[in-house]
């Protein structure tokens, strides 16, 4: 069926639906950074027109942050029909979510809270954008380091309250993460050693 199953998340559907013969959504999404988006855009491009939102204040120190927005470009030579923005930030956006969870592990509060203060931007600029797209989503859930259901919980709330639509993912299946791992070396990515705020700084990924 093309509404899909129960389980599926929405972008599975929204995909389902595209590839039943209807129209492609207009999708604001949410990256972090490029070899996320390698794993992502090969699945969605084809059935979204797709405009990457670059927020990341988390990202630390500077110089690290321009590294990566710069792979990103990097990746996007390979995908020309997809937009990207990047919008003003500062790492102090960031500290003030983070303050008194500097020393947490991964996955804790501290992940949290920046993954609200990330999606959170991203839905407001939506909902300030309304007429340009249908929809965001997030790269966020490629990774096998992240909690998806808690992305999706944290996505579904920003878009509530900013009045807009979030779909969900699992983008780590179906190869996600593969196609993450065979592109960034098959394109000569950078990838990072860390998430990003680097409190603690974590294991390089294989």
């Amino acid at each position: 069926m093309a509404c899909g199953r129960r389980n599926d998340s929405g972008i599975d559907r929204a995909i389902g639906l595209y590839e039943s013969g209807g129209e492609k959504l207009r999708l604001l999404l949410h990256v972090c950074c490029g070899p996320c988006a390698a794993g992502v855009l090969p699945r969605v491009a084809p059935a979204f027109d797709v405009t990457l939102f670059f927020y990341n204040p988390n990202i630390l120190p500077k110089e690290e942050f321009i590294k990566r927005l710069d792979t990103l470009k990097q990746l996007l030579s390979h995908f020309p029909d997809v937009k990207l923005i990047v919008p003003e930030q500062d790492c102090d956006e960031f500290l003030s979510v983070a303050k008194g969870a500097e020393t947490l592990p991964e996955g804790g509060a501290r992940c949290s809270a920046c993954f609200a203060l990330r999606l959170k931007k991203t839905a407001a600029y939506l909902a300030a954008h309304a007429g340009e797209y249908d929809a965001f989503a997030t790269t966020l859930t490629v990774s096998p380091r992240k909690n998806a259901e808690l992305i999706n919980a944290v996505g579904l709330n920003a878009a509530q309250k900013a009045g807009v639509t979030y779909l969900t993912s699992d983008f780590k299946k179906k190869d996600g993460w593969l196609n993450s791992v065979r592109l960034s070396k098959e394109y000569g990515l950078y990838r990072q050693h860390y998430c990003g705020c680097g409190f603690p700084l974590l294991p390089a990924e294989e």
